[in-house]
């Protein structure tokens, strides 16, 4: 709810220019917000391609948030960075310097044109699941914990590389 602290989970990714320091610009974009606070960033993650498979692998964090905004003034935020950071919207699945996603917006179900949370495919791609139980993994979603999803996915080639959870702040 606005005005009030409410817990959030973020994915983001890219696969385009230098990923990390993209998804980390986009961090402390988010941090510098005043009603916005990053708490816990997950490790970098390179990740196989999902969906679009003739591309380079990407790299994938999760990040929990502390935010007074709406869910939509949060996407907007969100939004707004990618757009600071270059992002272009060609294709689906496609190459890309930045994605954000909303994952988890407290404990709230959110079914609206251009915003769904839980983000509805989440459970399935374990480049999601795997950075978020790094950091979550007692978070449950649809009844179970982000830990025990991950092991029901295929989590091939996913390989958690070797940084702190500061590396975001370089």
């Amino acid at each position: 709810m606005p005005g009030q602290n409410n817990t959030v989970y973020l994915s983001l990714g890219g696969n385009l220019g230098d990923p990390a320091q993209s998804m980390g610009a986009a961090l402390r974009i988010l941090d510098a917000d005043d009603s916005t606070r990053v708490v816990a960033v997950s490790s970098l993650y390179r990740t196989p391609p999902w969906g679009k498979l003739d591309q380079p692998d990407f790299l994938n964090v999760a990040a929990e948030i502390s935010t007074t905004l709406a869910p939509r003034a949060l996407l907007a935020l969100c939004l707004d960075a990618e757009r600071k950071l270059k992002r272009v919207r060609e294709e689906r699945w496609g190459p890309r310097l930045i994605d954000i996603d909303i994952l988890v917006y407290g404990k709230r179900i959110i079914h609206e044109t251009g915003l769904e949370v839980p983000h509805p495919r989440m459970l399935e791609r374990a480049f999601v699941l795997a950075p978020l139980a790094e950091i979550a993994p007692g978070l449950a979603v649809g009844g179970r914990s982000v830990a025990e999803r991950l092991n029901a996915v295929d989590a091939a080639g996913i390989e958690r590389l070797p940084t702190g959870r500061d590396w975001w702040q370089a």
